[in-house]
Order: structure tokens, then sequence, then C-alpha cells
């Protein structure tokens, strides 16, 4: 069983937002404050009733609700804003749970499987809310009035107990969750058979005995019931609350290495947490919230949760939010979600599901390589090397006198062998994007490599920029070659000689792989007017006009 589709309206950034989800993982990605935790938020609002480690139904604030549809009732006053977060269910396992929530009670009116969880005012609240609305102080949201309503599609009500499928949020952040961290591992172990947690129940049960027999704590007693200035005869004695069936739940840590759970490394807290929710034996959970996983983990440890999560996700639905490259390439491109934000505030999404698989396994493979700065950036620029990439952020400086990162320019170097693959993804996602490539003295096989982008096949949101003679084979030819001044300015920077090398002994010295970074360097750090080459410039044109 899984979850195919959630519906989101009203609730904080979302007004209203439909997202298909798919069996396994499910990679969500987008900008930040796009809306990524929300959504994890409230798929494990509508599952458990909770967000922020509370009940909501104790928790309702008026901050919960979507700001401009908020400000749209206190201009007019005129429908209450409610939230609501549906949840539709794939019945692929016959589930007897999940039969039962079949209905109408959507917002689609569908025969589907699921249930939904809804905020909103509560009629019986009527006559004080006409009241309310005649006082100054009406401008606030009378939260005091409303309510939660939680039901299947076939209006049932519903409670945690028959909540037909069962999720688990990690959350990798932060201490959102003061308690978080023993209250997760006890749900973990509630959840292992019953004659585990009888034989549980059985030992804590033994710990009063114990504690009763020790021989300070009957002295203690003893005082307590020795004293003089008693009212009641009843004896009175400390010992241990054993108030109910899971008393111990209460009252036990859990301990790693002999160091409580709460008290080792965030980064560690995540892995167990995750291992355990993957692999752990009993009922578990159908669906892995995980939230930004790569925080607080080393790079080989990231790569073991990325590891355990490929290896389980057969049997779970796994919803991660990330901004890492590592996890999205690793856990395969085919399962990312791109949320972006529109500039009317919309919400939309894509997914990259129809490319080449090769593209999917290269980058599974190679997962080292930055496919989110792409995705996530206004526009980018993809060069060679490093070195390229000092030119082109210097020339980028010289002209707009700021780095291209400040108008959410990405400058990414990818490897001439990698531009192709990129330009799949830029392609399927619209992304503006400029090749910033050699010619390698072959013009015509540059034309070859790039014939879907050139030509009548030129499309609006990708341009090839490279030099357009024989002789500017490289970058670094180009620059020497730019201007005829450039070679006593490099001359300058390099040697403290305007005359010291010929134009050729130039190309020769900076394309030679031992001084081509070197020389990328100084030409980053010097403040010596040099005329760069009319293609970089054509690129930096391209992606700051965001076509």
């Amino acid at each position: 069983m899984h979850i195919e589709k959630i519906v989101i309206k009203n609730f904080k950034c979302f007004d209203g937002f439909e997202l298909d989800l798919k069996r396994g993982i499910n990679i969500i990605v987008g900008d930040n404050e796009v809306g990524k935790s929300t959504i994890i938020e409230a798929i494990h609002l509508a599952l458990n009733g909770i967000l922020s480690g509370k009940y909501l139904k104790n928790e309702l604030t008026e901050y919960l609700f979507n700001k401009s549809t908020l400000e749209k009732w206190k201009k007019d006053k005129i429908d209450l804003p409610e939230i609501l977060i549906e949840i539709y269910i794939n019945n692929d396992v016959q589930s007897d749970k999940i039969s039962l929530t079949k209905g109408k009670n959507n917002s689609k009116h569908e025969d589907k499987y699921g249930l939904y969880f809804k905020v909103c005012f509560d009629k019986e609240y009527e006559q004080p809310y006409q009241e309310y609305l005649k006082s100054p102080d009406s401008d606030m949201l009378p939260i005091e009035y409303y309510h939660v309503v939680w039901k299947s599609f076939g209006d049932d009500t519903m409670v945690t107990r028959n909540i037909p499928i069962k999720s688990i949020l990690i959350d990798s952040v932060g201490s959102r969750y003061p308690s978080g961290s023993d209250m997760y591992i006890n749900k973990i172990v509630r959840e292992l058979s019953e004659v585990d947690n009888i034989s549980i129940l059985q030992a804590h049960r033994k710990l009063q005995k114990a504690f009763c027999d020790e021989q300070s704590i009957r002295n203690i007693n003893a005082k307590i019931n020795d004293r003089s200035d008693k009212i009641s005869n009843k004896t009175v004695t400390l010992n241990i609350n054993l108030k109910t069936q899971n008393a111990w739940a209460d009252d036990l840590l859990t301990y790693v290495d002999d160091v409580p759970f709460h008290h080792i490394g965030k980064g560690e807290q995540c892995l167990i947490k995750t291992d355990l929710s993957l692999n752990g034996k009993g009922k578990g959970a159908d669906i892995i919230l995980l939230e930004e996983p790569e925080n607080h983990l080393s790079h080989s440890k990231l790569n073991n949760l990325i590891s355990c999560i490929e290896k389980s996700n057969s049997q779970k639905q796994i919803i991660i939010s990330t901004h890492s490259s590592f996890v999205a390439n690793k856990l395969n491109l085919e399962n990312l979600i791109l949320i972006n934000k529109t500039e009317s505030g919309e919400r939309k999404y894509c997914r990259l599901t129809d490319l080449d698989p090769k593209t999917f396994i290269f980058f599974q493979k190679l997962p080292g390589y930055d496919t989110l700065r792409m995705l996530l950036c206004k526009s980018a620029i993809l060069v060679e090397g490093g070195s390229d990439e000092l030119i082109v952020q210097k020339t980028y400086l010289t002209q707009h006198n700021s780095l291209p990162i400040k108008d959410e320019i990405e400058v990414i170097s990818v490897g001439g062998t990698t531009f192709l693959k990129f330009l799949k993804i830029a392609d399927k996602v619209k992304k503006c994007v400029a090749v910033v490539t050699d010619n390698d003295g072959n013009i015509d096989a540059v034309n070859r490599k790039y014939e879907n982008y050139l030509g009548s096949n030129k499309k609006d949101n990708i341009g090839i920029f490279y030099g357009k003679i024989k002789e500017d084979y490289t970058l670094e030819a180009c620059i020497v070659n730019a201007d005829e001044g450039n070679v006593k300015l490099l001359n300058k920077i390099f040697y403290g000689d305007e005359n010291k090398k010929t134009k050729d002994e130039l190309i020769s010295f900076m394309t030679n792989k031992n001084n081509k970074t070197n020389c990328a360097l100084k030409i980053s750090d010097t403040d010596e007017k040099i005329t760069f080459p009319k293609y970089i410039l054509e690129a930096i044109s391209h992606v700051r006009d965001g076509k």
C-alpha cells in the first residue's frame, strides 16, 4: 500500500496543491520556502494528527492557514478559511482497513480509498461568531471557534488506531521535537510482537519489587511513616510508577554505546531512526518521511544511509526532502519531484521520468555532479573545469560588478563529456542554461555534438557558446586572441614584464595542464582591464536574459 496522491488546501504556503506520489522512493526538491517541509508535515499530520510533535487539535493557530486566504477573509469577512489535507491511498494489497476508507467524501467526489484532515469552523459557534464580527478586534481569525474533522472518504470518523496506513517522520534538521528521540524509539519498540511487549512489561514490573526491597528505600519509607505529626493512619511509601500498561515507555531511556539516545550526535540519531524504520520487525510504518537526511552526516555516513534506503525501498514508501545533489543522484533522478514557485506564488511541480534511462544510471553511478545546483538556480553556465569556472566568474564580475551567484546564476564545472546529460535535464525543466566549451580546433565536431541545440534545432533556454575560429581552440587561446592588448597585460600578470612572451608562447604556457589553474587564479585576482572573449560575454548575456 502507498499514498498515490496528496491534496493540500490553505495550509501554510499552499492555497491549493496536488501532488502525485509513486510507490517506493519520492525525492522532493526545490528552493527555500517553496514548501518541501510543508508537504512532509502535511502527510504526517493527516496520518497522525501531529504537527511539530504535538496534537494539532490542541495547538491551533491562525499561522497555519495560507496567508493570502487569511488576508482575504480579514478584508471581506466572508467564507472563513479552512485547512484541508486529503490522502489518497492505493489499496494494491487489498487491506481490510483501507477498504473501509473507500467513498466519495473527498474534494473530487471520486470513489477512492483515503482520508482527510480538516481544520474548519465549528457551526455550533455560529451565534458567538456573528457577535465576534461586530467587535473591534475581529481582524484576528477566531480560532477558538474551530475544530478538527478527521474522516475517511467513506465518512467514518478517524482516530489513530483505525488509520490504515502508518507514517514515521524523521527530521534530522534539528531538535524540533524536544523529547522526540525517545518517543520515536519507544514507538518502534511498541510495534514489536505481543510476546516481546509482555516481556518488557514484566521486566519493568520487577523493578518495582527490586526498588521496594532496596534497604535504603525501606529506611526512607519507615521514616516517612514514623513521623509524629501524621494526620492519616494510612501507610505512605515511595514506589515506582506503574500507572498504565505502557508505563515503561515513559520511564525507560534508549542508550547507544552506554550514552542516552538524545545525547548522541544528530547524525547518528538519524541513521539509527532510519535503520529501525526501514528494517525494524513487527508492524512498523508504511510511509517513511525523511527531511533533509544530509544534515549532520559526513559523506561516508550519508552514503551508508542512502544504501540502507536503496536496499529497503521495496517494502516502504519513502518520501524525502533534500538539498543534496548526492542524495538526489544516488536515489535516482527518476524519483525526483521538482517543486517551483511561480511569480504569482502558485506552486507547481515536474518530474524527470521520461528522460533517457541512461541519464539516470549515469548520475546514480557517479553521484558527485551538482545536478540540484542547476535545477534550483535561476539560470546556469556550464563549463568544462575549475579554471574555466574562474574565468567566467571574473568576466561576469567585470561586466556587472558582482559575482553571478548574487543574481542566482550558478557557474558549474561539469566536465566536457557530461554537458549533454545536464542539457537533457535542463531541457526537461525549461531551465535557462549556457554551455561554455572549447572547440578543440574542430568546429564541425562541436556542431555535431550539439546539433540538437543549434541551428534549426536551437532552443530559447539553451545556448551553446565557443570560439568560432580554429585558432580559438581553448578558453586560454581565446583570451590571448581576444585583443592585442591582452598579450602585454597577461605577460605583466604572469611575469611582471609586458614583453616576456609572444602570443604563441603565452598560449602554450597557459594551456599546459600544470599551469592552467594557476593562470586562471592570477587572472581572477588581477585588477588589470583584460578583454574577455566575445562568446563568454554572449553566454553571460544569455543567462541574464533568462530565456
